[in-house]
């Protein structure tokens, strides 16, 4: 069904607003790089202090000394601070150095690394030599990449490939549909906004990166030397070269709307080319101003593809194309990808633009853009079809993770946007057929039948450098006395103003164009919502790597006889509310059989007892619990539980709740892996 009733600008507000809400709801990006095992393991008491502490990830990840830190249970760190390089063939392992003589306890082991494709990850975990213990070390509770920073870092990353998609198919369009588009302010407008939007976009991303990866403060967009590391990174070049080429894509936008506008004024030479000759030569300039014009657009085609085609290599060098299968193959196929986007998204809103705010637009134009749309359709569903058999990899995998599942609210929004756009294309086919006499026949009812005769289909004068004209002032002093210039100028407005709404008039009496016009806006609103899932998909780990993570966590076999082990400290807020809570499940298992026991220590370490604790497990990925656990004081600053059942196996979320008076309280949560 074709929209109706609505007015352009308030349908883009509501659909600026739906992004809005999608964008604040966007997660923090997930962990494309995934640690898929530790040695020691996590939870794991060992005999004998080891000699390294080792991780390994689920692909590429960067890691400086500092990445990895072993922290005794005072707090303090014990690791030599020199990252070692472990990875062999297809194992991404990295580990460090411990020192000999390390004393009994629980040891707290936080890392950070920044994935292959640019996301940062991060993690903490335990584990205890001879016996644990209570431990001291902090452990930041949030995920890097997450927070404030992560917001804004995810809405410039969205408005980065907005700026790319109305940049790049805001000038195909121009160049390969509408050349006449270039003396129109509406899609002049667009273009030069993609720019500035793709422009101030990237420099933002490139100060956010410091913190995106690091502390997490806003305040260090400042830090000078974390931006020197960022420019070394990966990452940062790529962002780096984006804004090189935007400043080659600038001089690009001034050619194509200075001299090859002027190519393509009204009488088809360059307004100023004039040598004051007497006429004689006007055939061999007409030749000369059709060669210029056709050197001019090859020239503005090959540079623009040579740029457009590296701007978008700089997100398929940093982003999921260059990492995991078949990089090689698949950085060029996602190159593509983005290219096809652009030309159908941006495209369409250079139509949508000059169907409404400009002059009337050809029926050959839109004819050249539908087949350009189609041409990139059939792109997008060659290059999409391999990068979803890339990231996820399997049937299951798509309705199992997160990826998957926001895949295929891709896949359904390009469905529709497909559906509306055979729509437009019927539209287009009736624009073609159309003629003037048909439009009086349509329109033989209206009064003013010099406006209706006046209204063919789509009009072919499309030389008015701007959406309006100035209509010349009238004199209105009358014949014999000077005129008041303001009164002149007043009635010029005026009459500009009527010349402009008769001109609407005209241009939009169409019935046909009137349908085209929705029939693109609502290709355009779907387009709105297509662009945020996609930008959603970037910050999402892929399916392929999820499973892939589940499958070695199920490969690995832990001791039956070891506990799952949480050190939990909390702040009731009150007086003597601090404190740390000890939990011990064992054997950590699926299925009943389990023993809790709690244990709740003051700032000193010395078991206390609380007038209320409580503790229950949820399981959100079966929509299972909360699950309480019937706990049983059985000494001071100990509770202990039996029989605490698990049906499945799963990443289980405790719940803590800590009371220490009648109104201070406070409810903590970890997450335990249940095998």
């Amino acid at each position: 069904m074709v929209l109706t009733g609505f007015r352009p600008r308030r349908l883009l507000v509501v659909v600026a607003v739906l992004f809005g809400v999608l964008a604040a709801g966007v997660a923090p990006a997930a962990a494309h790089a995934a640690l898929t095992g530790s040695d020691p393991a996590q939870g794991s008491v060992v005999a004998h202090a080891p000699e390294q502490v080792a991780l390994t990830f689920s692909e590429g990840v960067a890691m400086g000394n500092d990445s990895l830190r072993v922290l005794d249970p005072q707090g303090k760190r014990v690791d030599r601070g020199k990252l070692r390089n472990l990875c062999s063939g297809s194992v991404v392992k990295y580990g460090a150095g411990l020192p000999p003589g390390l004393p009994n306890g629980t040891y707290t082991v936080a890392w950070q690394a920044i994935s292959a494709d640019s996301h940062p990850v991060s993690g903490a975990f335990t584990f205890s030599i001879g016996a644990p213990s209570k431990t001291a070390a902090a452990v930041p509770q949030q995920q890097v990449g997450g927070g404030l920073v992560g917001a804004l870092y995810e809405i410039a990353r969205y408005l980065a490939y907005a700026g790319f998609v109305l940049l790049v198919g805001g000038a195909a369009f121009v160049v390969a549909c509408r050349p006449a588009a270039a003396r129109v302010r509406s899609v002049q407008r667009l273009v030069v906004r993609g720019w500035a939007l793709l422009t101030g976009a990237t420099l933002a991303m490139l100060l956010l990166r410091t913190p995106y990866t690091g502390s997490g403060k806003l305040a260090d967009v400042f830090d000078f030397g974390g931006l020197q590391q960022v420019v070394m990174s990966k990452p940062g070049a790529a962002l780096l070269s984006r804004l090189l080429l935007l400043a080659a894509a600038a001089l690009f936008v001034a050619v194509l709307f200075g001299a090859y506008a002027r190519l393509h004024a009204p009488d088809g030479t360059d307004a100023n080319d004039t040598d004051g000759s007497d006429g004689t030569g006007e055939a061999e300039d007409a030749e000369d101003a059709a060669k210029r014009r056709k050197d001019l657009t090859f020239g503005l085609a090959a540079g623009g593809t040579v740029l457009a085609a590296g701007l978008a290599t700089t997100w398929a060098i940093a982003e999921h194309a260059s990492t995991g299968l078949q990089p090689a193959v698949a950085m060029p196929v996602d190159v593509l990808h983005l290219l096809a986007v652009a030309a159908w998204l941006g495209g369409l809103a250079a139509l949508l633009v000059s169907l409404y705010w400009g002059p009337p637009v050809e029926r050959t134009a839109v004819r050249r853009f539908s087949r350009v749309a189609f041409g990139s359709v059939l792109v997008l569903v060659a290059t999409g079809t391999y990068q979803s058999w890339r990231q996820v990899g399997s049937w299951h995998a798509l309705t199992d993770t997160s990826y998957g599942q926001l895949l295929l609210v891709k896949v359904g929004l390009v469905a529709v946007m497909v559906a509306v756009a055979g729509l437009s294309r019927r539209w287009t086919g009736r624009l073609t057929a159309a003629t003037p006499g048909t439009n009086r026949t349509n329109h033989r009812n209206r009064t003013d039948r010099t406006e209706s005769t006046a209204a063919p289909a789509v009009a072919q004068d499309t030389s008015a450098p701007s959406d309006t004209e100035d209509a010349p002032a009238a004199d209105t002093a009358g014949s014999g006395g000077p005129a008041d210039p303001a009164r002149v100028a007043q009635l010029a407005r005026q009459q500009a103003a009527l010349v402009t709404a008769r001109k609407k008039r005209i241009r939009d009496a169409d019935p046909v164009r009137r349908g085209l016009r929705r029939s693109v806006l609502t290709e355009a609103a779907v387009a709105v919502l297509l662009l945020a899932v996609t930008t959603a998909l970037t910050t999402t780990e892929p399916a392929r790597t999820a499973e892939a993570v589940k499958a070695a966590s199920a490969d690995r076999s832990p001791d039956a006889n070891q506990p799952r082990v949480l050190n939990v400290p909390f702040d009731t807020g009150g007086a003597d509310g601090k404190g740390t809570a000890r939990l011990d499940l064992d054997p950590g298992r699926s299925g009943g059989g389990n023993e809790l026991r709690l244990r709740i220590a003051d700032p000193s370490g010395k078991a206390r007892d609380v007038p209320q604790v409580e503790v229950s497990f949820t399981l959100g990925a079966k929509k299972l619990g909360p699950l309480p656990v019937a706990l049983r004081h059985s000494g001071t600053g100990h509770w202990t539980a039996s029989g605490v059942q698990l049906p499945v196996p799963g990443r289980w979320q405790l719940s803590l709740l800590v009371r220490t008076s009648d109104f201070d309280q406070v409810t903590e949560t970890r997450n335990v892996t249940i095998d």
